[in-house]
Formats: structure tokens, sequence, C-alpha cells
């Protein structure tokens, strides 16, 4: 009888897992950059439009598939 190969698991990114979500479509949300600190010289306008999140760029979407394989 020949053993059947075992599938190897793979790793979930940390990092990824901790800043990325998957939407119900396979795309990922993230938050937006630049909305940490130095503040008083940016807008209320600017600050405004960085709220809540937006999807990941599609040339970024393979790299995150691989570092978020079960989310």
């Amino acid at each position: 009888m020949a053993k059947k190969a075992k599938k190897l698991k793979i790793k979930t990114h940390r990092g990824a897992a901790k800043r990325f979500k998957r939407t119900k479509n396979g795309k990922f949300l993230r938050g937006k950059a630049f909305k940490q600190h130095i503040l008083s010289s940016k807008t209320t306008k600017r600050k405004r439009k960085l709220r809540g999140t937006t999807t990941v760029a599609a040339v970024d979407q393979l790299k995150l598939t691989r570092m978020l394989p079960y989310r």
C-alpha cells in the first residue's frame, strides 16, 4: 500500500491577522494611514476622511491571501 502524503498546514501571519479583515466577497479591509499622531497640523476635514476602513489594493490581494489562508 502506498502512503498518502500529508498536506502541510500554513501558519497564519499574526501581524497581518491583527491588521486586516476579509469580507464576504473575499476582499480585504484595512484601516487608513496617517491618523496616529501630529493631528494638530491636519485639518478636521482631512481627519474625518481618514476615519473607517477601505479595501486593500488589488495588487496586494494575493500577498494577503497567502498570509491569511484560513480567514
